[in-house]
């Protein structure tokens, strides 16, 4: 269904993305951030999804400045490697190649943002600071505490697990503080990674719920 492209960012920097299309015409569009293991299957997988939807969907991949085309999967040992990316993360420059995907797809229709882990925070961090979009969505991003005295300037949802090892409640109960504006959801149970079938953490009803939540969102907030 995707098909894999080519960005140039405001830097001159070229970068790899993954674009999904529907059947039909897309009338809006929505931007995937990965988690730290890349544009891998699971990624690409959201982005057919998402074009199943009606959506164009498009996925930067935002590790290209570090290791060009890097892809992970769920294993201890690949995780352990993937988590290097994130030691000391560049945020002006995964903003910037955000940016550049954004504007890749606004001829398309208005434009929404989701992302998962890292790519949670980052889609948190695109909707206080970036142009261009409609409506954002962060699935356990572990760094949105850290953005969350920044107003997003579009609607945005949030979404937390309860069992998050890396994530304390408190965290959660600081940006809902901070951002009553902010829709926030927490699954009882539910691990880091919950949305994701591919890992061991994965959880269907969470998952499920929360991307039928997601797609609500984004079909009230994108509507042309």
């Amino acid at each position: 269904m995707g098909q894999h492209i080519t960005l140039t960012v405001s830097d001159n920097f070229k970068l790899g993305a993954y674009r999904a299309d529907p059947a039909g015409a897309g009338s809006a569009a929505v931007v995937v951030i990965q988690e730290i293991f890349g544009v891998n299957h699971h990624i690409r997988a959201i982005c057919d999804r998402l074009a199943a939807h009606g959506y164009v969907a498009i996925a930067p991949a935002i590790f290209d400045r570090i290791e060009p085309d890097f892809q992970s999967g769920y294993s201890p040992d690949e995780i352990a490697v993937a988590r290097k990316f994130v030691a000391n993360p560049d945020w002006p420059a995964m903003l910037r190649d955000t940016q550049a995907a954004i504007d890749a797809v606004t001829d398309v229709g208005p434009v929404g943002i989701i992302g998962f882990c890292l790519g949670g925070s980052v889609a948190y961090a695109a909707a206080t600071q970036l142009t261009g979009l409609r409506a954002a969505i962060g699935y356990y991003g572990g760094a949105i505490v850290r953005f969350a005295d920044d107003r997003p300037s579009v609607p945005t949802q949030l979404h937390f697990g309860e069992k998050d090892a890396g994530i304390p409640l408190a965290d959660v109960e600081t940006i809902r503080g901070k951002r009553p504006e902010v829709e926030i959801f927490i699954y009882p149970g539910a691990q880091h990674g919950f949305g994701c079938d591919e890992r061991a953490s994965y959880d269907k009803p969470s998952a499920d719920l929360a991307w039928q939540r997601s797609l609500a969102f984004f079909d009230q907030h994108l509507k042309v």
